[in-house]
């Protein structure tokens, strides 16, 4: 009978091991998840610098199919590589394109056709259409200007 229960309170307390060892993993598994997900988000913020520089200069030169057929006082915003741009063609024929970027917080810029000008909604930044210089407001430097040249194709446009 001894031996009945000494075997009894053997297979009792592997029972208990194995139960506290599921557990004990299963913490460790889940903790390691906790600081995975942490530690993620940190990574993509201290890393994404360094990759927008490489996605900035890795795009040279983008052509707008039939752009060239845009009516004159408009505009045509799009991708350059990762970030937003702006092809304006002007009342008087000509045709600019710009970073769409505003140089004070990173907004994304708008033309105003009736007035003639880029706008920044975020804090009231106005930058010329004709240059992309900064007129008024926060912003402390002039837009980048991108090079155009326009073909039967469309429009190319390019870092300067």
């Amino acid at each position: 009978m001894i031996i009945e229960e000494t075997k009894l309170a053997k297979v009792e307390d592997r029972g208990e091991v194995a139960t506290r060892r599921a557990f004990l993993a299963a913490a460790g598994v889940a903790g390691l998840c906790y600081t995975a997900a942490l530690a993620y988000p940190i990574y993509r913020y201290l890393a994404s610098p360094e990759e927008m520089a490489l996605s900035a200069t890795a795009v040279t030169e983008v052509t707008l199919k039939d752009a060239q057929k845009q009516p004159a006082g408009s505009v045509l915003m799009f991708k350059f590589g990762a970030s937003p741009a702006m092809l304006i063609h002007h009342e008087d024929g000509s045709w600019v394109a710009f970073s769409a970027v505003c140089t004070h917080l990173g907004c994304t810029v708008q033309y105003e056709p009736q007035a003639n000008r880029i706008h920044c909604a975020c804090h009231g930044g106005v930058y010329s259409a004709a240059t992309g210089g900064n007129v008024s407001g926060p912003p402390p430097k002039p837009l980048t200007r991108f090079k155009v040249a326009v073909n039967e194709a469309g429009v190319e446009v390019s870092r300067a």
